[in-house]
């Protein structure tokens, strides 16, 4: 094989219109396994596929692409580096942007490779070029070029690569270009941040974080949506949530939610604050965020009550993740006939309006509704029971009718909550104690797309799982139960027909 893709090599560089002999290398190459293949291409030259790509032919260039893509990979990052910097530097700056996708990929692979990183490491112009490819139009070209860089900072000598030589110089030129070039630079600097507490260090001294955080709390409305974004992801890790501490970022946040209410544009930013509290919330402590800023929690309340669906759907979503957690509960129980006049706000979008709206309050009930069956004490028991209750005054009847309504999304929901309650004692009470419920969870015909199929046998698998559920719901319905799950989701009863002919 390695003798036929010689000839074919031998071939392309032999004629004017390649474009045929390309087609057959790239059905050669990939007719041999990848594993086989490093053995097939060692030894080969395949400049003339490169000098290929200098074409104004989209078909040559893709073609010579996909035949590049299949090479390279079966070669090793050193072998890569070692003898295709040259093209791949090329290929940084090409006009076309699949052979820029093609060389920045291949960098990625290196910089992840020890002795192939340092090779790169020592070249300049293939940094610098990558640098600039944040800066392309292209979106898929920007980011690979932010993913290959992003994995230098996994080593000391490429931080200082980056933070402490003129190539420093060369992200802040890219970074000047425009307002959504210096936000891919953010994206840059966040993602080498979160590698490391020396990581963030190196950035925090180069004075990009800085810049970020004055954009979060400057004048500019826009400004600070688009910031607040890469904070948020920033407080991701651990040593990023102390950094942030440290500058005293939380409480000029919590600052920015209260003074929100004399701010004419507050709307574009805001739900971008929430979040960034919900996020620490998970990643610490419910309890401890809610107390500390009250104000948070204020506003999440106030926006479930807006009246914009875009604000009422971050409200949702964000009662959603902080219920889902035992002390979320606690906070919200805490918080007596504010959160209740939340929840009945809640259960009236889920009963009606637009369905994604629909869908997202099925979605936050449920995570409130959820405990897991070491989380079952009594107290929470009789909390989501009295939460679950308060939903209307037949809260059964209407989940299930909300499930039979004609759209998959709000049948999915609406399962999720009947699976939330399916392994607490009061629900499976409730559920024996509904006429006709068993019969209508163990019904194959309705929800007929996947996601219902799926979202029901959830619920079926919760219940027979359940150590309480053969006792609370009876012995012939736990055996049907069990039967539902060993045929699995997409089960059909086979229906045997007769048919006759000419009977009188």
């Amino acid at each position: 094989m390695a003798a036929s893709i010689e000839s074919l090599l031998e071939e392309i560089s032999g004629v004017d219109d390649p474009i045929e002999e390309l087609q057959c290398l790239k059905t050669a190459l990939l007719s041999i396994p990848l594993r086989d293949l490093r053995d097939s291409v060692s030894g080969q030259r395949f400049n003339v596929i490169f000098s290929l790509l200098h074409s104004d032919d989209k078909e040559q260039v893709e073609l010579c692409v996909g035949i590049l893509e299949r090479i390279l990979l079966a070669l090793g990052p050193v072998t890569l580096a070692q003898s295709y910097r040259a093209e791949l530097q090329g290929g940084l700056t090409h006009p076309n942007d699949t052979v820029k996708m093609l060389a920045l990929t291949q960098i990625g692979r290196m910089v992840e490779h020890p002795e192939a990183s340092t090779e790169i490491l020592n070249n300049h112009d293939i940094l610098a070029a990558t640098i600039c490819c944040i800066g392309e139009e292209k979106m898929d070209v920007a980011k690979q070029a932010i993913q290959s860089l992003s994995k230098l900072s996994h080593s000391k000598p490429g931080l200082d690569k980056l933070f402490q030589t003129d190539l420093l110089t060369v992200i802040k030129d890219v970074m000047a270009t425009s307002d959504i070039i210096r936000y891919r630079i953010y994206e840059l600097v966040v993602e080498i941040s979160s590698a490391s507490p020396i990581s963030l260090g190196y950035c925090a001294k180069s004075g990009f974080i800085a810049q970020l955080l004055g954009e979060l709390t400057g004048d500019d409305v826009l400004t600070r949506a688009t910031s607040i974004e890469m904070v948020t992801s920033l407080a991701h890790t651990q040593h990023g949530r102390k950094y942030l501490a440290q500058q005293g970022i939380m409480d000029k946040v919590s600052n920015m939610i209260k003074g929100a209410d004399t701010e004419p544009f507050s709307a574009l930013y805001i739900p971008g604050l929430v979040k960034f509290f919900v996020n620490l919330a998970i990643m610490d402590s419910p309890q401890q965020v809610c107390e500390t800023y009250p104000v948070f929690q204020n506003k999440v309340f106030v926006m479930a009550l807006d009246p914009d669906p875009a604000i009422i759907g971050v409200a949702l979503d964000s009662l959603g993740l902080l219920g889902s957690t035992v002390e979320g509960k606690q906070v919200f129980h805490k918080a007596g006939d504010r959160f209740k006049a939340v929840w009945l706000t809640m259960s009236k979008i889920a009963g009606a309006g637009a369905t994604e709206l629909r869908v997202r309050s099925l979605d936050a009930i449920s995570q409130l509704l959820t405990l897991q069956p070491e989380q079952q004490t009594e107290d929470l028991l009789a909390l989501t029971e009295s939460w679950f209750l308060l939903l209307s005054n037949q809260p059964m009847d209407m989940i299930r009718n909300i499930s039979i309504q004609p759209f998959p999304e709000l049948h999915c929901g609406a399962m999720r909550v009947f699976t939330a309650i399916s392994t607490q004692l009061w629900g499976q009470k409730l559920m024996i104690g509904t006429p006709s419920f068993m019969e209508f969870i163990l019904d194959r015909s309705a929800g007929q797309t996947k996601d219902a199929k799926d979202a029901k046998f959830d619920l079926v698998g919760s219940l027979v799982c359940s150590s309480t559920a053969a006792e609370i719901l009876g012995s012939q319905h736990y055996i049907r139960l069990k039967s539902y799950l060993r045929e699995g989701a997409y089960y059909i009863s086979a229906v045997a027909a007769v048919c006759t002919e000419g009977a009188d």
